[in-house]
């Protein structure tokens, strides 16, 4: 039962830090059933404390991830038509490859904007960044919570 458990563990972890820049897919929280899952494995150590501590990391690093990007777009001057926008560029930067996932909320906020300010190209560029800076600190902040989990259950043996 064991290695069931470490494998679906690998499993969730590695489906966790695809979830980091995948739009659709909870990163933290996949890679924290991950962890929970070893918890009860007799080939793992891992604390019952250290469960808690990465279930409110997890919790915290999703509600941040959502709550950031709408609070930087605002910041710098936008509409939840940026905020909305860079949202459809991820996803759509998604199948364009790499670039495209970075690229891609930028964009899609610019045009998100410009549609929102008729063609405010000063104002679009502004809230188009913010939301852009929004998106690599949710992202950023996710992927380091992910590659913790990671780092613990490597060191859990």
């Amino acid at each position: 039962m064991g290695i069931l458990l470490n494998i679906l563990c690998v499993l969730f972890l590695i489906i966790g830090f695809l979830g980091t820049f995948v739009p659709v897919l909870p990163g933290a929280p996949l890679a924290f059933i991950g962890l929970l899952l070893i918890y009860f494995s007799e080939y793992n150590d891992i604390s019952l404390l250290m469960i808690i501590i990465t279930g409110v990391v997890s919790i915290v690093v999703s509600i941040v991830d959502n709550i950031l990007p709408v609070t930087m777009t605002k910041n710098a001057g936008g509409s939840k038509s940026a905020t909305v926008g860079s949202t459809i560029g991820l996803i759509v930067g998604f199948f364009i490859g790499p670039l495209g996932i970075i690229i891609g909320p930028f964009c899609g906020a610019l045009i998100g904007e410009l549609i929102h300010t008729n063609n405010d190209w000063k104002l679009s560029l502004k809230s188009a960044w913010g939301a852009f800076c929004g998106f690599l600190l949710g992202t950023g902040l996710k992927m380091a919570a992910v590659v913790w989990f990671i780092i613990l259950y490597c060191m859990s043996f």
